[in-house]
């Protein structure tokens, strides 16, 4: 995929990936990109290129959504960024409920109202920014896991069904990262800027599955060979 005259939309564009993935587009060609946030405020400063546009939008709330959509109608590739993570397995369903909100239900809701504009622009392309527990999960952060685990299912639907009318469905599959979100976590990060970089020319190259950074492949390689082993590995962090 060429990004030379794409309009891009990235949602949780405040955050460290998704600041991360504006910066790297202001390198390419591409036309416009709106940058989404619950609260524009949170963008401010953030990017000076007068091609980002800030767009007000609670990926939860549908009307949002719906509206985002009718007023942002020249999108041509969506990347679905935002994202939270609450931490812990059993214990508050009302942190579990949050996360499958934003995680699931809003990329959901997201793919719902912009696959008819992709649609009316020539096809276009969703990314979904999964992660690397959508394949296995960690217990300190479970739930987390088992809606990017809802969130890859999604992403292989997605291609069964927007294919026909010309849309590319790329799937984003990250290990941690150095952001808000893994603050507290006692392991080896990705560093937001290269994560970036690796989703971008991943989806140049129109790959279906990213996977961005070193710890993303190694335990994908694990579990091609020993996906127990790497069961039990994550199950005590």
């Amino acid at each position: 995929m060429d990004f030379t005259s794409q309009v891009v939309m990235v949602t949780g564009a405040n955050g460290g990936i998704g600041s991360a993935i504006v910066n790297e587009l202001l390198k390419t060609k591409a036309s416009k990109i709106y940058a989404c946030a619950r609260n524009t405020d949170s963008l401010k400063g953030m990017f000076s290129d007068s091609r980002v546009q800030p767009v007000e939008l609670d990926i939860t709330k549908q009307e949002n959504v719906k509206s985002a959509a009718a007023k942002c109608s020249d999108v041509t590739v969506l990347i679905n960024n935002a994202g939270v993570a609450m931490g812990g397995l059993l214990g508050s369903q009302e942190k579990a409920r949050i996360e499958i909100e934003v995680n699931y239900f809003g990329t959901h809701s997201m793919c719902t109202f912009f696959a008819p504009v992709l649609k009316n622009n020539g096809g276009g392309c969703i990314v979904n920014i999964a992660s690397l527990l959508s394949f296995v999960n960690m217990p300190s952060i479970g739930t987390y896991s088992a809606t990017k685990a809802a969130v890859h299912s999604l992403t292989q639907g997605l291609r069964g069904i927007l294919t026909a009318q010309g849309t590319k469905i790329i799937g984003v599959y990250p290990g941690p990262v150095e952001t808000r979100a893994t603050k507290g976590l006692q392991m080896p990060m990705a560093k937001p800027d290269d994560v970036a970089a690796e989703i971008v020319i991943g989806i140049i190259e129109e790959r279906e599955e990213i996977f961005p950074d070193k710890m993303s492949k190694e335990v994908m390689q694990g579990l091609a060979v020993d996906p127990k082993a790497v069961e039990r590995q994550l199950g005590s962090c």
